[in-house]
């Protein structure tokens, strides 16, 4: 529900979800052990520095989208024009998909 709680309730929800996902262990237990030199030492530490520095980058790069989208959204929100023709065109993009499917379907 948008209205229960407060910010700092789903972003640790946000947090608690991604940090039990399987994918994102799956993620950083296939791509990081690539960046990790032996002989440096301290493996342990490497994998904890590379996992930092990739979620400083996903948090960057989710905010900017999140402010985009947040942005263009009010925008949209301004005019009834607008939001109709968001909702049209993503009407249209649906059949498109829908018409592409069954026209490229499996041929069995």
């Amino acid at each position: 529900d948008v209205g229960s709680g407060g910010g700092g309730r789903a972003l640790w929800q946000g947090f608690v979800v991604g940090i039990t996902n399987p994918k994102t262990t799956v993620f950083f237990a296939a791509v990081l052990p690539q960046f990790v030199v032996r002989e440096n030492g301290h493996v342990v530490p490497q994998m904890m520095v590379f996992g930092l520095i990739f979620a400083i980058i996903a948090l960057l790069s989710d905010s900017v989208w999140g402010v985009a989208a947040g942005t263009a959204r009010a925008w949209f929100a301004r005019s009834p024009r607008r939001l109709a023709a968001v909702g049209g065109a993503g009407g249209l993009l649906m059949i498109g998909l829908g018409v592409t499917v069954a026209a490229t379907g499996r041929k069995d």
